[in-house]
């Protein structure tokens, strides 16, 4: 079906019960990032395949909301579709909800699905709308119209993150939320968001790709612990270490009927978990919506899980020096295409020890694509790559120990001046956050301008993120962490690891990334308090044909030259021949 017929199906089903206005939100029951192919509704009815946005859609109108890292992309996807796109963020640009009232009647009806609507989206959703009588109701219309949809019946192992690797006990962890329970004043705390529900209990699966994590859900309380999975994916010595934390298993799908029996408690829960979790407690329960303690502790990493990274980031560094060395001697001699390079990185990666996975699809961008911000290169249609030009590679990697996350921008031929200087403008910006001091209690909104302010001063800007969150053997985005524009109270605390990765985008022209892993910490004491610092965990050369070094002061010069003497510390003993000789160059003095 082309997207006009998936419409005319929705909307027809939208008339049938008297629905104005349905959202249709891109997440699953567990609000993830990365979805379950059978949760891709927003995908599937829009052809949209990026990671964040999602439709509205009324009887004559349809609209695509997203933010800048897709505004290139999403044009391209929506092309010939009927729906309209939005950018977020951009002035002139209406809110969602603003345009949903001033399209809809007085005492209209909006739907949603609510096991993939967020208890903040709906509440948000009924606040705004009240004034006009506008109803907010629970229809999983697409359930019916996407009568293809396959549901995923594989049984992928749920299996053992030890705690020589985790760093703390599932014992431990439990003791230490329980104790934050306590502090709340709460009797049961739900556990929805799958990253949290894995790293509580030392458990790792795949039931979504490039995230080693499980379908499940944790209750627990003051004194027991259930966990909702599918039990046939539970590996034995699984069973065991939930077994031995007191963690009783019951089937994921029994999840709902065992809230129903919840009666008289304080529950402490995440907005964010969905709708229909709060429907099925919160008439005889009293709520407490807070942030999941345990989220706070996944993202102070312990020594155990940095060792990791720092493990990680040596081994994957070496397969980096490997694949560049292979592309930038190659590429012009032998056929190959964006998607090609995203497959032979792959390879090399599954080459290292104690490799799993892909920590995302791999972003591969020669040329104009490189400034499609979430460019992914398809099989069939992808660019052919030359020995001209430059081109942008964003990848990752999850190993037993942990997640890695790495852009380079290589030029691969000619480029232009401008080209340069953007590229140097950018890698200015990435230093200075690297070498940044900030004092306890700084978020990383305040960091923010320090990755910017060289392209700001040339008028110059990227449109998302300087940072997010990443997990140890993980996914990787995680919060609540974030370096950005956006106001985020959470402050940055030892043990965080963060991306670093400004940029600049040229629309049809070329796209620029930096980006390195830094984790969080402490610098020294002084008599204005304590000070922290970045610890940088990404092991690779940068490309210096990209740069135009008279625009970096000596300052970062010396930081350039610290970094690439510490690579080749790191990863000569693990290179030979002509990829060794290569490497050298690379990391020479400037």
């Amino acid at each position: 079906m082309t997207t006009d017929n998936k419409l005319s199906l929705l909307r027809q089903a939208m008339a049938k019960e008297n629905i104005d206005c349905f959202i249709v939100f891109s997440a699953d029951p567990h609000m993830s990032e990365y979805l379950p192919a059978e949760w891709q509704e927003r995908t599937w009815l829009s052809g949209f395949t990026g990671s964040a946005g999602f439709v509205v859609v009324t009887a004559d109108e349809a609209a695509l909301w997203t933010d800048g890292r897709y505004f290139v992309q999403a044009p391209a996807e929506l092309e010939g579709s009927g729906i309209k796109l939005m950018k977020d963020g951009v002035e002139g640009t209406p809110h969602y909800m603003d345009w949903i009232i001033s399209a809809l009647p007085e005492g209209g009806t909006v739907a949603v699905n609510a096991l993939a609507t967020s208890n903040t989206s709906w509440t948000a959703l009924e606040q705004k709308l009240a004034p006009k009588n506008i109803r907010v109701i629970d229809r999983p219309l697409l359930k019916e119209i996407w009568t293809a949809r396959v549901t995923d019946q594989t049984k992928n192992p749920v299996f053992v993150h030890p705690v020589e690797r985790a760093g703390r006990s599932v014992s431990q962890k439990l003791q230490d939320i329980r104790q934050k329970m306590r502090e709340m004043d709460a009797s049961v705390h739900i556990i929805s968001s799958l990253d949290d529900v894995a790293w509580t209990l030392n458990l790792r699966g795949s039931d979504v790709e490039a995230n080693p994590v499980f379908l499940g859900y944790i209750v627990l309380t003051k004194n027991d612990a259930v966990l909702f999975v599918d039990t046939e994916k539970l590996q034995p010595e699984a069973v065991k270490q939930l077994e031995e934390a007191g963690v009783e298993i019951k089937a994921y799908d029994s999840f709902f009927a065992y809230l129903k029996e919840i009666n008289d408690h304080k529950i402490l829960i995440s907005a964010n978990s969905n709708q229909s979790i709060f429907e099925a407690l919160q008439a005889q329960n009293n709520i407490i919506k807070a942030p999941v303690p345990g989220n706070l502790m996944k993202a102070q990493k312990n020594e155990t899980e940095l060792e990791g990274f720092r493990t990680v980031m040596q081994r994957d560094g070496v397969t980096m020096v490997k694949f560049l060395y292979w592309l930038t001697q190659n590429a012009g001699k032998e056929p190959m295409t964006e998607y090609s390079i995203g497959r032979k990185l792959l390879e090399l990666r599954k080459e290292g020890k104690n490799f799993v996975g892909e920590s995302f699809g791999s972003i591969v961008g020669y040329g104009g694509n490189g400034a499609i911000v979430h460019y992914s290169a398809k099989e069939q249609g992808s660019k052919e790559v030359t020995d001209n030009g430059s081109i942008l590679v964003d990848s990752g990697g999850q190993y037993l120990e942990g997640t890695t996350d790495i852009t380079r921008t290589l030029a691969l031929g000619a480029v232009t001046d401008e080209f340069r200087r953007d590229c140097t403008l950018v890698l200015k910006g990435m230093i200075q956050l690297s070498m940044v001091k900030f004092p306890r209690g700084t978020r990383g909104v305040q960091l923010d301008a320090f990755a910017r302010m060289a392209l700001w001063k040339e008028g110059k800007d990227y449109a998302h993120g300087t940072g997010h969150g990443v997990g140890s053997f993980m996914n990787v985005h995680e919060g609540p962490q974030n370096i950005r524009k956006d106001m985020n109270d959470q402050e940055l605390l030892p043990g965080m690891v963060v991306s670093n990765e400004p940029g600049f985008y040229l629309e049809n022209e070329y796209g620029i990334r930096h980006e390195n892993l830094v984790a969080v910490r402490e610098w020294k004491k002084t008599d204005s308090g304590v000070f922290y610092e970045f610890e940088t965990l990404t092991v690779c050369p940068f490309d210096r044909k990209v740069l135009d070094l008279d625009l970096l002061t000596p300052q970062e010069k010396e930081w350039l030259n610290n970094y690439h003497s510490w690579c080749r510390e790191k990863l000569e003993k693990d290179l030979e021949g002509g990829v060794r000789e290569w490497f050298l160059e690379q990391v020479k003095p400037l």
